[in-house]
């Protein structure tokens, strides 16, 4: 792991901290993206990681971009136009669609403001909970710019589409509660015990087999944008697998010791 995001596994929970705390966690940079997308994609191949956990260092989750990098020349931003989409389509956009494919559950600390590409970030995630210093802002039009990272996709999703406008179009600043409000995130905590609030709940969801909990995301996941005919057909075959694990035979079977009607004695 690199000193620009910082890993902590503890029994199948894994803590990736995107470390660059002087700089508020920016994570445009093509080092920052590769460093994530790798930590990632390791962590979807092995089955032993169970929950990952993304948080920032400081007192920022992530505020996005870097701005002194948007001008021509900087960052994701090239003189030439052509170039610029280039670099978006093979920079920062490879987050969205990896999270996306991941099957592993990702649960988003969010310590501090998750500003544009940073909130866009959060959304990404399956799970946000939030320390009551977290601030949100979908911020982009702030700058004359648009959410470039899929931000137009991930935001309605998750807060609705009349909402996720109001926050696209205004860029306004949101706090921790009223993120709570809308559905951004399903926890506010005080900030000392944020890691260990998502922890626990981590802890929740590592205690199920690994197989169900990651076909369970699976066919969440698909079913944002597929037919219910289409998720029939998904469920049935992740069932058919499901049936067919020791996992399930054992659930069953303790299931059934426990119900069991106990004799009565004569």
């Amino acid at each position: 792991m690199t000193d620009i995001l910082l890993r902590d596994d503890d029994d199948g929970i894994v803590t990736l901290t995107i470390n660059r705390p002087e700089q508020r966690n920016p994570i445009s940079g093509q080092d920052m993206i590769d460093a994530l997308c790798n930590a990632l994609e390791d962590l979807d191949a092995d089955l032993s990681a169970r929950v990952v956990i993304l948080t920032g260092a400081g007192s920022a989750f992530s505020t996005g971009g870097n701005i002194h990098s948007m001008q021509p020349g900087g960052g994701l931003v090239d003189r030439s136009a052509v170039r610029t989409r280039h670099n978006y389509r093979n920079g920062i956009q490879r987050l969205p669609l990896l999270f996306e494919r991941l099957e592993i559950p990702v649960l988003a600390a969010v310590n501090g403001p998750a500003i544009g590409a940073g909130c866009d970030l959060a959304c990404m995630c399956d799970i946000r909970i939030a320390s009551t210093r977290a601030r949100f802002a979908e911020s982009f039009v702030k700058l004359g710019i648009v959410p470039g990272d899929g931000g137009a996709w991930l935001l309605p999703r998750v807060v609705g589409f009349s909402k996720a406008c109001e926050l696209a179009f205004t860029g306004d600043l949101i706090s921790a509660d009223e993120a709570l409000a809308c559905g951004l995130v399903s926890q506010v905590v005080e900030p000392d015990v944020l890691l260990e609030t998502t922890r626990q709940l981590a802890r929740r969801i590592a205690a199920n087999p690994s197989h169900a909990v990651r076909m369970t995301k699976r066919l969440m996941r698909e079913a944002r944008t597929a037919s219910l005919s289409t998720i029939l057909e998904c469920s049935a075959a992740a069932q058919a697998l499901s049936h067919t694990t020791p996992e399930h035979t054992e659930a069953v079977d303790a299931f059934l010791a426990r119900s069991a009607p106990v004799p009565i004695k004569a």
